[in-house]
């Protein structure tokens, strides 16, 4: 989980150097499209293309458009933001899906949960800034929202993998959010420089080999165990903004960010107590 996570630190990176001379919804395009040929090749090695056309097709449409709003946004705010604040803001996620799961899986919460959210949003609300127009962040709310996509698409693959192979589910994802992402983009397409390729490569590497160390993270771990170490992202991104851009997080960053990764530990750790009990 910690080279996942590391992994997909260095792609939010070339996302964000993306990002300052290209259209949210083209980085976006970019991000599917460059790793499509590596999928390729790792499903034709492991041959799981054997009935990749027996799918839920609209449960993966679903999941594709949460998918392109996910990390359109998501782009969108790390054009505005520094990579320790979007994650501090998109560390929101595990309590929405723990929200969501009551009103679409009719999965029971308990008040304790309730309260562990209740106290994530107000992390949220800290990094935003609880001050003046600061709290309107353009940039802050994209990644709210990619964040809440981000769930709703969780909550999605919670679904389809009763049915579905985890190769087909990542490669209509791909296929569904290029060519959908591609549809939107086009119009405002900006040529590609030929000194960003550099940074494309490394945009296909890093989330192929990312996705990869998950998918093996949560095969072989418990995910109690293995989930809070995706926080380690909030170092990663306080590195990479220091050395490539000489910032730091502020207070309110850090003083939210922590109030969201308590929040999000309890949740994961009591989401783990309540599997046990139901499944002894």
């Amino acid at each position: 989980m910690l080279i996942a996570v590391g992994m997909f630190s260095f792609m939010d990176t070339t996302m964000k150097l993306l990002s300052a001379h290209y259209p949210a919804t083209q980085v976006t395009t970019l991000r599917a499209f460059s790793s499509l040929p590596l999928l390729c090749v790792y499903m034709l090695y492991r041959g799981a293309f054997k009935g990749i056309l027996r799918v839920r097709w609209p449960m993966h449409v679903l999941r594709a458009v949460l998918g392109t709003g996910m990390l359109t946004l998501f782009a969108f705010g790390l054009s505005m933001l520094s990579l320790a604040e979007a994650y501090s803001i998109f560390f929101i996620a595990p309590a929405l899906i723990t929200a969501l799961s009551v009103f679409i899986l009719k999965e029971h919460v308990s008040t304790g949960q309730w309260v562990a959210i209740a106290v994530g949003l107000v992390g949220v609300i800290v990094v935003l800034r609880p001050e003046g127009l600061n709290f309107l962040s353009v940039g802050g709310l994209a990644v709210l929202g990619a964040a809440a996509c981000y769930a709703g698409s969780a909550i999605n693959s919670r679904v389809l993998a009763r049915t579905d192979s985890n190769e087909s589910m990542m490669f209509w994802y791909l296929i569904m959010m290029a060519f959908g992402s591609l549809a939107v983009s086009y119009r405002h397409w900006v040529p590609l420089r030929a000194e960003d390729g550099w940074v494309l490569l490394a945009l296909a590497l890093s989330g192929f080999f990312g996705q990869l160390a998950i998918t093996r993270a949560f095969s072989i771990g418990k995910a109690s165990v293995v989930a809070p170490f995706e926080y380690s992202a909030l170092a990663w991104g306080v590195a990479i903004d220091w050395l490539l851009w000489q910032t730091l997080p502020d207070g309110y960053t850090l003083l939210g960010a922590g109030i969201i990764i308590a929040s999000g530990i309890y949740l994961v750790r009591r989401e783990a107590v309540h599997a046990e009990a139901e499944h002894p």
